[in-house]
């Protein structure tokens, strides 16, 4: 048997933009109200034109017509009054006075029966024609709707004018323009970052004396961009260009380019250059540019798509046949990682300007800039503040001064103390306080753990020094143990890294020691996440091993950089089981060695938990006291320390 085929017919998609189908609705939505409201109106004329003696006869009827009929046989009517326009009779009865109205009765259509009767009782007769207003009310109603539609008309018309413009306007840029930009910060308002500053301060210097430069053959730098951290400032730095400069500013963020139609951000790009070139010389701020200038072709599906496009028009714009001579473009961004390499070359981006986390005297400097507007104490120090607040950044110390002054108003006091700095620093590290915990178990074992980190760290002599041991809940933890380093952070050496996984291990090692195997926690499960990675980063990143000083492990590329989606390693599965041998020989060594100082110390463990569940903060500088009182080994260790160090001297 033959199978008959049937041809489908080819399915035809008419694809309109969302932005118009929304216009479209709304406009449908309008003019169907519109049509109600003048259905509406038209009801209403009917019921007014139709009965509009009813309407009062109503308010007005006191005689129905055969109570007036009845009155007349009892002779009780002394006037009638009819009315051939609104077909009523106003009736005044005997013993009515002058002030009270007539009565006012509703007649039939047909009442020839009636004046006999009126005049068969000697009634005194009139008649009266009033003045019939309906066509003239109809007239005014018809007028009403007339007018309400032609608004209605007036209103889709202008929105749909509206929209089209918007849709001529669509590819147009969105960047705020500034003739001068009058940010109210200037580069004595950015501290911490003194080389960045002045790497830009000769790009305002280029600005405002150009022959300083050209005189020497120097030409103006095309491209800045600025690379750090979060927080570090990069934005505030622009703020102060733009302030400093004098010049024409246009600042735009990356995301403002793409949209979800093809070509829009590439004409954004134009726009915004072309309106660049018109006002040049001129400053252009693109802030976030990591959210168009990702690297092209990479990740799955690869491709021509718009965000791609927006790329290719702004490095044509940037460095290209045509040139944007007197532009300077400043980027800021914190993942120079995912730029495309065009956009990263000279020509494009002349410099690149690190904005690192400050070091002391940075951090300090910032401090004393965010101080100037709040009511700090005398005996606050901020160089003291500074130290304690290494890896900040200038944000975070911002929010740290801020957090501090939120506390003093909440404790109804008049000047920022140094407990509400130390508060303020104990938020941001660790989160809000929580409810200290009640005598019991649990509060034991907590304390046991956080001393054991605190005295194993101490013992290490590679280790960062205690800064504060608490057992009071702050953020997920039960109890927390600081500790802030004597030098800026830099690089770490192997015995260094030992000190920290060591010290990871010291809670595990305490509860292990005092109550026994049985009893551990789940509390060490963040120390073994950290001290494993700590490990894996020894022997596969940094040569830290007998395996030698090899790079088992790379940057993992994500897959939207071109990296490798499939996971593949780049070992062997003997040495990766060698690996594994190594990492797991670093823990159990670092765990032995921390137990056996929990062990040597046990009298101290025991003494300073007596106190940290009393008073459950404990200050580094009291603890190391405390260790010093209660372990030997300690003490031997800060004597022969002292006489070191007076023998160098």
């Amino acid at each position: 048997m033959k199978k008959s085929c049937q041809t489908k017919p080819e399915k035809r998609w008419n694809l309109t933009p969302v932005s118009q189908l929304n216009s479209h609705q709304k406009n449908h939505k309008r003019a169907t109200s519109i049509g109600r409201l003048a259905a509406g109106w038209m009801i209403l004329q009917t019921f007014f034109l139709a009965t509009p003696v009813l309407a009062q006869q109503k308010l007005k009827n006191d005689l129905s017509y055969s109570q007036f009929l009845e009155k007349l046989e009892q002779d009780q009517v002394t006037k009638v009054e009819l009315d051939d326009t609104t077909n009523q009779a106003s009736v005044t009865l005997k013993g009515q006075s002058k002030e009270d109205s007539p009565k006012q009765v509703v007649l039939f259509d047909q009442n020839q029966d009636l004046i006999p009767k009126i005049r068969a009782k000697n009634v005194d007769l009139s008649l009266k024609t009033s003045i019939d207003r309906s066509q003239t009310v109809g007239v005014l109603l018809n007028l009403l709707i007339f007018f309400v539609l032609l608004s209605g008309l007036i209103m889709i018309v202008r929105r749909s004018a509206s929209a089209s413009g918007q849709a001529l306007n669509f590819g147009r840029s969105k960047a705020k323009f500034q003739m001068e930009a009058k940010t109210g910060i200037q580069f004595n308002d950015v501290a911490g970052i003194e080389e960045a500053k002045e790497e830009l301060q000769e790009v305002v210097t280029f600005l405002k004396e150009p022959e300083k430069f050209t005189a020497v053959g120097a030409k103006i730098p095309r491209g800045v961009l600025l690379v750090g951290p979060p927080g570090t400032g990069k934005t505030l730095l622009a703020k102060a260009i733009a302030g400093e400069a004098g010049v024409p500013f246009f600042s735009i963020s990356g995301s403002e380019f793409v949209e979800m139609f093809v070509g829009v951000g590439a004409s954004r790009v134009r726009d915004l250059f072309k309106k660049a070139k018109e006002n040049a010389p001129c400053l252009v701020f693109i802030d976030e540019i990591d959210a168009v200038g990702r690297q092209r072709g990479a990740g799955i599906g690869g491709g021509n798509d718009e965000r791609e496009q927006t790329l290719n028009q702004l490095l044509t714009e940037m460095d290209g046949f045509e040139g944007n001579s007197g532009i300077i473009v400043i980027a800021a961004t914190n993942r120079p990682d995912v730029l495309d390499q065009a956009l990263m070359r000279p020509g494009r981006f002349d410099r690149q300007v690190i904005v690192d986390y400050p070091d002391l005297q940075g951090r300090l400097g910032i401090l004393e800039v965010h101080a100037r507007g709040k009511k700090i104490a005398a005996e606050v120090s901020l160089e003291t503040i500074a130290r304690r607040t290494p890896g900040f950044s200038g944000a975070d110390l911002a929010n740290l001064l801020n957090e501090a002054a939120i506390l003093t108003a909440r404790r109804h006091k008049e000047a920022v103390t140094m407990l509400e700095i130390n508060d303020a620093v104990d938020r941001i590290v660790a989160g809000m306080e929580g409810i200290p915990l009640v005598d019991s178990k649990a509060k034991k074992l907590t304390a046991y753990h956080e001393i054991g980190h605190a005295i194993v760290a101490t013992m290490m002599p590679s280790h960062d020094p205690v800064e504060k041991v608490t057992i009071i809940p702050r953020g997920g933890a039960g109890g927390l143990t600081w500790f802030t380093p004597d030098e800026e952070m830099g690089l770490e050496t192997k015995s260094k890294i030992i000190a920290k996984i060591t010290s990871a291990l010291g809670g595990r090692a305490a509860e292990e020691v005092v109550f026994g195997q049985d009893e551990i926690t789940q509390g060490a499960g963040q120390d073994i996440q950290v001290l494993t990675s700590l490990a894996r980063k020894m022997v596969t990143k940094f040569g830290m091993s007998d395996l030698g000083p090899l790079a088992l492990e790379g940057q993992e590329q994500p897959v939207f950089l071109g990296g490798d989606s499939g996971g593949r390693n780049e070992y062997s599965e003997e040495v990766a089981s060698q690996i594994d041998v190594r990492i797991r020989n670093i823990a159990l060594d670092c765990y032995a060695k921390a137990k056996n100082i929990i062990s040597e110390n046990r009298l101290a463990v025991d003494r300073i938990v007596d106190l940290l569940i009393e008073k459950e903060t404990i200050e580094g500088k009291e603890f190391r006291e405390l260790l010093a009182k209660f372990s030997p080994v300690y003490a031997s260790e800060q004597k022969t320390d002292k006489i070191h160090s007076l023998l160098k001297k």
